[in-house]
């Protein structure tokens, strides 16, 4: 069975920076993209960033030139490093991967951790 585990979230002011790590575990064969999503209670769930296998990234524009996306292959684990946060980051944020394991090729969730901006 696979899991994604995420840590890092919590509060901050406005300017400040947080880091979020998502650990994948389990049957892992391999994994493909892996991304982070923000979901704000009654909104929809966005995309923020993701990676591929090869490292390409992609970002939506509101965290261009503030986020950063990097993942180590061999811990399979995803990173977010978030600086310049705005009020507006203020979301749950959620760890997405396409994973290879024994049984299937699927894609999993973490439980979401929550990131909050004061300002």
């Amino acid at each position: 069975q696979v899991q994604l585990v995420e840590s890092g979230g919590g509060l901050v002011q406005a300017g400040g920076s947080l880091r979020l790590s998502c650990a994948a575990s389990g049957s892992i064969v391999s994994i493909n993209y892996m991304g982070w999503y923000r979901q704000v209670s009654g909104n929809e769930r966005e995309l923020v960033a993701i990676i591929g296998a090869g490292s390409n990234t992609n970002y939506r524009d509101s965290a261009k030139g503030r986020f950063t996306i990097s993942r180590d292959n061999a811990k399979n684990t995803v990173y977010l490093q978030m600086n310049s946060l705005k009020p507006e980051d203020t979301a749950v944020y959620y760890c997405n991967a396409e994973i290879l394991s024994r049984m299937s090729l699927a894609d999993y969730w973490g439980q979401g951790t929550q990131v909050t901006v004061s300002s």
